[in-house]
């Protein structure tokens, strides 16, 4: 991508254009919206259960350390974030990510280690005579949900959340710029390491295996570098630090040779998206002078050159 030069400027692309432009987008993510509200009420697979599994899911029963509605879905507070692809690809990488793993979860059926007590609340085993299956007399709910354990909602919520920021804030402060600032990459780490923690918290809490929160980080991270990627060049890029639908509109305007200008500006354009508009104008024009002038001293060298 051709590098474009705007000072010290980040700034928001036309935000109704882009919603507009992505309206099938939209109706995708409803789609998925409604995908994951079934997938989380129907019953999963109940996978076999022997008499001698019992022994590795007698974990006790704990509430768990981060609540399902505390789980963060990380819309940061950054300018032109809800307009640049940022919201947008945040909820993308979140729903991606959930419809994944609840297709999995509901799939696979595998027990949650604290299963027995799910089981048996009474602690009164009950097995078939013959296959020696469990037969279960606990709550339905409590059930199904013990069969929910591969792979890890909280780990691939939370990655995908919180990994979308961390390449986000990696692009914003222009990690890669070859400054060697480590102080910068520290602050994109951080919320991978606030993801690890909650996926360790799951483990700690006996919800689930360490198996399950592994693959769980992993589906989140995978899925919420594609989905930043699918709105923003990579952070190491020249332009790393703005949206493709932003620098796609720059290089309309400039090829349409429609650069606005105070007597013409942009009809309701904002004051930011003006100054950008603005300085735009200036970097053309000057580069525009610097041509010129180059352009009129090759002509004098070459004169002097051929006398």
């Amino acid at each position: 991508m051709a590098e474009v030069q705007l000072g010290s400027h980040t700034v928001q692309s036309h935000g109704m254009k882009v919603a507009t432009f992505h309206i099938h987008d939209w109706i995708i993510l409803l789609l998925l919206i409604g995908i994951e509200v079934v997938l989380n009420v129907i019953e999963p697979f109940h996978r076999f259960v022997g008499r001698d599994m019992m022994a590795d899911l007698r974990y006790p029963v704990k509430s768990n350390t981060v609540p399902v509605w505390a789980v963060p879905v990380s819309i940061p507070k950054f300018p032109g974030f809800p307009t640049e692809g940022g919201f947008t690809g945040l909820l993308y990488s979140v729903f991606i990510t959930a419809v994944i793993t609840d297709v999995i979860k509901d799939a696979a059926g595998r027990p949650r280690p604290d299963f027995f007590w799910r089981c048996f609340p009474d602690g009164k085993e009950d097995y078939d005579n013959f296959t020696t299956s469990v037969i279960c007399h606990g709550g339905k709910s409590a059930i199904n949900e013990g069969h929910k354990s591969f792979p890890s909602g909280h780990a691939s919520w939370c990655f995908a959340g919180l990994g979308f920021l961390s390449w986000y804030l990696a692009g914003k402060m222009r990690v890669f710029d070859g400054r060697g600032h480590v102080a910068k990459l520290c602050l994109v780490v951080l919320p991978l390491l606030a993801a690890s923690l909650v996926a360790i918290s799951r483990v700690d809490d006996y919800w689930h295996h360490w198996q399950d929160v592994v693959v769980g980080g992993l589906i989140g991270l995978v899925i919420a570098s594609f989905c930043y990627l699918q709105f923003f060049p990579p952070p190491y890029d020249a332009n790393g630090w703005g949206p493709h639908a932003y620098f796609q509109m720059l290089a309309e305007t400039q090829s349409d040779g429609q650069v606005p200008n105070a007597a013409n500006p942009p009809a309701g354009s904002e004051p930011a998206a003006y100054a950008a508009y603005s300085e735009l104008q200036d970097v053309v024009g000057t580069r525009a002078s610097d041509l010129s002038r180059d352009i009129e001293e090759g002509r004098k060298n070459f004169s002097r050159a051929a006398c």
